[in-house]
C-alpha cells in the first residue's frame, strides 16, 4: 500500500541533513536539481566535496560517485524502488479530483515495483520482449527512419532538426507497433506522455498541473481499452503476448497489464528519442567521432556506449531507505528518500579515465549506469540501442555531411530526471 499511496502523491516526511554544509554548501556547490542545461560540473563538485548531500530544496539525498549509486541500486532490499515514479511535487488539489474521478488508479510497470511483485510481473514481461520480435521490427523501423530522412532533406534550405524530424517520431512508432496501437496516434502518445513527464518529474503549481491531470486520465483510460481489446481479438502484440499468458495461467491481472503499457508507452519512446537526439547532439559536436563513425559505420555500437556514459537521457532516479543504513560513510535515516546521479556517476574519474572526454574508442564504456544496475535493470535496453544504432547507420549513409547549424546553443527541458533537449538544429552540404 505504500507504493500506492506514493503513486497518488502522498510523500514521506523529509530527513534533515546532520551535515553541516558551511559556507561552501550555501549554494549546493551550485547543483540546481531541476536544470539540465549543463549539470556536469556541479556533479563534479558533489563528487569531489560532498557526494552524499540531503538537499532540502527537493528533500532527497543526492548521491553522486558511481559506487555508491551502483552500490543503492544493487541493494533493493535496503534501498527501495517503490518512491521512482512518485511526483517529485505533490499534486494539488484539484488535479487530484481530476484524476480520483476519472479513475485514474495507473501504477508502475515495473520501475517502482519491488519483489515478489516485481520478480514476478518481470518474468511474465521477459517473455514478450524476445529477439524474435526486434528482428521482426527491424525493417519497418529502417524504413520509417529512411522516410524520416528523406523528409528532412528534401528542405530547399538544407536545415532540418533532427529531434522533430527523426528523433520524435521513430521510437513512438516502434512501441506503438510493438503494443499493436494504430502509428496515427502518434500526436496523441506525445502528449499524454509529456504531461507524464510533467507530472511525475516536473515543478509544477496547482495550476500548471489541471491540463496535465485531464491527459493521464485519458492516458490511463486507453490502457485499459487496450487490455480489455486483446482479450477479444488476441492481437499479434506484446499486448496480446501478456493477455495470451495470463489466459494460459501466468500469475498477472488486466490491472499490471494495463500499468505495464502505461509505463512501456512513456519509456519505450521518450528515453530513445532522447537517446537519438543526444547521439547526433554529442556526435556532430564532436566532429571527428563523427567522422570516424562515417568512414566505418562498424564503429556505431561503441560509439552509442559511450554516449549513454557521456550523456545519457536519464541521469538522475529515485529510491527510498527503508531502514537506517549507510551510503558513502554517511548516516541515512529509515524513511529518507534518495536521488541518485547516473549523470554523475557516468563521469566518475575514479571509474572512468579522462571521464570528462568523449571518446569512442573508450573500452570500460559499458560500465556506465544510464540503464541503471540490478534487478531493475532497463528491460528495453536492447530496443532502444537497436534504434539508435538504426539512425545513425541511415545518417551516414545518407548525409555524412551532416552538422550542427552555426551557432546553435541547444536548450534541455526542466525537469529532475531527464536530460531532453528542446532541439538539435542541423545543416547539411548540397
Amino acid at each position: 500500500m505504500a507504493a500506492q499511496h506514493l503513486e497518488a502523491g502522498v510523500e514521506a516526511p523529509a530527513a534533515r541533513c546532520p551535515v553541516d554544509h558551511g559556507a561552501a554548501g550555501d549554494d549546493h556547490h551550485g547543483y540546481r536539481p531541476f536544470d539540465m542545461k549543463d549539470p556536469f560540473a556541479a556533479y563534479a563538485n558533489l563528487r569531489h566535496d560532498h557526494p552524499v548531500m540531503y538537499d532540502e530544496r527537493i528533500g532527497y539525498w543526492v548521491v553522486t560517485r558511481h559506487a555508491d549509486v551502483k552500490a543503492v541500486f544493487d541493494d533493493w532490499e535496503t534501498f527501495s524502488s517503490e518512491n521512482a515514479q512518485a511526483p517529485v511535487r505533490e499534486r494539488g488539489p484539484e488535479a487530484s479530483r481530476i484524476m480520483k474521478e476519472g479513475g485514474f488508479t495507473a501504477y508502475s510497470g515495473l520501475s517502482a515495483r519491488v519483489p515478489p511483485d516485481h520478480t514476478r510481473i518481470r518474468a511474465i514481461a521477459q517473455r514478450a520482449f524476445t529477439p524474435r520480435r526486434y528482428k521482426a521490427l527491424e525493417p519497418s523501423i529502417r524504413e520509417n527512419i529512411r522516410a524520416a530522412f528523406d523528409r528532412m532533406l528534401a528542405s530547399p534550405d538544407r536545415t532540418g532538426d533532427i529531434l522533430r524530424s527523426v528523433a520524435y517520431d521513430i521510437p513512438t512508432i516502434t512501441i506503438l507497433t510493438l503494443l499493436g496501437v494504430d502509428p496515427a496516434m502518434v500526436p496523441t502518445y506525445k502528449r499524454w506522455s509529456d504531461s507524464r513527464a510533467a507530472m511525475t518529474w516536473g515543478d509544477l503549481s496547482n495550476e500548471e498541473q489541471i491540463p496535465h491531470a485531464h491527459n493521464l486520465v485519458e492516458y490511463w483510460q486507453e490502457m485499459q481499452r487496450l487490455v480489455a481489446e486483446a482479450h477479444e481479438t488476441h492481437p499479434d502484440s506484446l499486448v496480446g503476448d501478456l493477455v495470451a499468458a495470463q489466459d494460459a495461467g501466468a500469475e498477472i491481472s488486466d490491472h499490471e497489464i494495463a500499468s505495464l503499457c502505461y509505463s512501456l508507452l512513456f519509456a519505450g519512446h521518450e528515453t530513445t528519442t532522447t537517446l537519438i537526439a543526444n547521439s547526433f547532439r554529442v556526435l556532430l559536436t564532436h566532429r571527428e567521432a563523427w567522422q570516424a563513425i562515417v568512414a566505418d559505420p562498424a564503429r556505431i555500437p561503441a560509439a552509442i556506449d559511450e554516449i549513454l556514459r557521456y550523456s545519457g537521457s536519464i541521469v538522475a532516479w529515485r529510491r527510498r531507505a527503508l531502514r537506517d543504513a549507510e551510503i558513502g560513510g554517511v548516516p541515512i535515516p529509515a524513511g529518507a528518500d534518495i536521488l541518485v546521479v547516473m549523470g554523475s556517476a557516468n563521469r566518475d574519474e575514479s571509474v572512468f579515465a579522462h571521464a570528462d572526454e568523449f571518446d569512442i574508442d573508450r573500452e570500460d564504456a559499458r560500465s556506465h549506469l544510464s540503464f541503471g544496475y540490478g534487478i531493475h535493470y532497463c528491460l528495453g535496453n536492447m530496443l532502444a540501442k537497436l534504434q539508435d544504432r538504426l539512425v545513425l547507420e541511415e545518417a551516414v549513409a545518407a548525409v555524412p555531411s551532416l552538422r550542427l547549424a552555426e551557432g546553435a546553443d541547444i536548450g534541455f527541458r526542466e525537469n529532475l530526471s531527464f536530460r531532453v533537449p528542446t532541439s538539435v538544429p542541423v545543416t547539411w552540404e548540397a
